[in-house]
Parts: structure tokens; C-alpha cells; sequence
């Protein structure tokens, strides 16, 4: 079978199994680091640089079969980010479940010196799998009330630096 049409699937002991589509020949399957891991990492599937400061779409070379009632998010990888200063411009990234194109992942570099290369095979985000809830929004002129109400951005810090 060819990479770009390689149908493999994530599976997980007593979890739904995900089919995932094989795009290039760079490719490869998400894997989980250790066993209990609750995120795969995501490969990076070209070689590329981010400049600094600089973001980049970086491709994986996989696409999810996720079905119904699953959508799966890519994070930052923490050893990226403290290492390198490398994360994701939109963290999460949501993959909805009728999306069945490439998985891309939007790399941003902080760094203000240095460049960042990425070659074909690093791990470059984790990718986490999450049930979805559906749910029925109605309108409304009240709502109950809270301890917190309309207390914004930063009000549980009371004043508190962090």
C-alpha cells in the first residue's frame, strides 16, 4: 500500500479506535510516549525553519477518521516551549469530527535571536482526543446566580500577583 493511501488506526485498550490516513511517504503515525500518556505526539511530516518571532503551517502527513461525538485538539509540547520557546498561535487547535483533511499545526517561534529548524520526524505538538457533549442552547432574560456573577478576567486573583 502506498503512503498516501495507508489507512492505520490509533487504538486504545477499551477507547474508540480512530482510523488515520496516511498522506506522505515522511509521515508518521501519532504515538503516545509512555503507556498512560493522555496525548499522541504529532510529527512533523517537512523540513522547514521559523525565523524569529516568525510562525509557520507545518504539516504531519496524517489525517483523522474521527467519528461522531469525538474531536481531537493540538497542544504545545512543554519541552518545545521551555526549551526553544516554540508553541502553537492557536492553542488549542481544534479538529472537528467531519474534518478529514491534512493535520496541520500552526507553530509559532518566541524566540527574538534565534531561528528554529524543524526536520521531517520531530515532535512538534501532542494531539488529545475529547468526547463531545451536545448541547441545546436556549434564551434567556436570567440567569441563576453565582458566587463569582460577572466577575471578569483575573477576578479570582484578588489582587494577588502572580
Amino acid at each position: 500500500m502506498s503512503p498516501e493511501s495507508a489507512d492505520i488506526a490509533l487504538h486504545a485498550p477499551g477507547g474508540v479506535t480512530v482510523p488515520v490516513k496516511i498522506l506522505t511517504a515522511s509521515a508518521r503515525l501519532p504515538e503516545r510516549a509512555y503507556e498512560h500518556d493522555a496525548a499522541y505526539d504529532l510529527h512533523a511530516a517537512e523540513d522547514l525553519v521559523i525565523e524569529p518571532l516568525g510562525r509557520a503551517v507545518v504539516g504531519t502527513g496524517v489525517a483523522l477518521g474521527l467519528p461522531p461525538g469525538l474531536a481531537a485538539l493540538t497542544l504545545p509540547r512543554s519541552g518545545l516551549a521551555a526549551r526553544h520557546g516554540i508553541s502553537i498561535v492557536n492553542a488549542p487547535g481544534l479538529i472537528d469530527p467531519g474534518y478529514r483533511g491534512e493535520v496541520r499545526v500552526i507553530l509559532l517561534n518566541t524566540d527574538r535571536k534565534a531561528a528554529f529548524p524543524v526536520a521531517v520526524g520531530d515532535r512538534i505538538a501532542q494531539l488529545l482526543f475529547l468526547p463531545l457533549t451536545q448541547v441545546d442552547l436556549a434564551a434567556t432574560d436570567e440567569l441563576d446566580e453565582t458566587e463569582r456573577g460577572a466577575q471578569g478576567l483575573g477576578s479570582s486573583g484578588r489582587g494577588e500577583r502572580a
